[in-house]
């Protein structure tokens, strides 16, 4: 029997909540100390207390009306976010993301988010070396439509992606959402994958991905929502036709 169930994280509305609290009041103040306290931040440091932090799940209002009780306990939790909030906001600020903005202008997705969309589901593949099956790294992978670099959901998402060692050959893209005339629309949207890396071969892949417009844009990512590629495998020069 498949069970389905609203649960929710109470720790992330604290954290997300005092955060918000916490850097609007800086802003309040003058920000003497220059904080960085645009969006991606914000979200930085929110991630970085919540990885730290055990989370605590409900699953009805009966749990939340419990939650209420649970007075020294929360005071206790809540007093160890502050601490980790406080020493994210400190970390995220010394390692700024250097594809940010760090400003608070709109976004293309806050412009398109009153229309009808397509909603692109988020691109993952990877990449391995066509002679020994090992993951490869040091590859640059260029997700292209009509010809042109494929915008982005937001800058924590890059293209053209580049591949480093840790990744074990995965890279992905989640491009941003495209407009629509109207819900329930149906599209094939056609994308050229560019892979190239020292050493071998410019590998060029094609993918055709159906999508059906919605009347909401998607902000949250999620794995329920994924287009998962082939394998790809790269040959040095050369070699890709004596391996076909």
């Amino acid at each position: 029997m498949e069970i389905h169930a609203e649960l929710h994280n109470t720790v992330e509305d604290i954290i997300i909540a005092r955060v918000n609290e916490l850097l609007d009041a800086i802003e309040k103040e003058g920000n003497p100390e220059k904080i960085c306290t645009c969006s991606q931040c914000r979200m930085d440091t929110i991630c970085y207390a919540l990885n730290r932090t055990a989370p605590h799940y409900i699953v009805s209002n009966r749990g939340a009306s419990r939650v209420q009780f649970e007075t020294i306990q929360r005071q206790q939790r809540e007093a160890d976010m502050a601490t980790l909030i406080y020493e994210g906001l400190k970390r995220v600020n010394h390692n700024q993301r250097r594809t940010a903005t760090h400003t608070a202008e709109e976004s293309v997705e806050q412009a398109v988010s009153n229309l009808p969309v397509f909603n692109i589901p988020t691109i993952m593949g990877r990449v391995f070396n066509g002679n020994n099956f090992a993951p490869l790294s040091d590859v640059d992978v260029e997700l292209l439509r009509d010809g042109k670099l494929v915008p982005m959901k937001n800058k924590n998402w890059q293209n053209p992606c580049h591949i480093v060692s840790n990744t074990d050959g995965n890279f992905s893209f989640w491009p941003v959402a495209v407009t629509a005339k109207k819900a329930d629309e149906h599209e094939i949207f056609e994308y050229t994958l560019k892979l190239s890396a020292p050493e071998f071969e410019t590998l060029i892949h094609f993918a055709k991905i159906p999508v059906a417009s919605e009347i909401m844009t998607a902000f949250s990512f999620t794995l329920d929502r994924t287009f998962k590629l082939p394998d790809l495998y790269m040959f040095p020069p050369g070699e890709a036709e004596q391996n076909g």
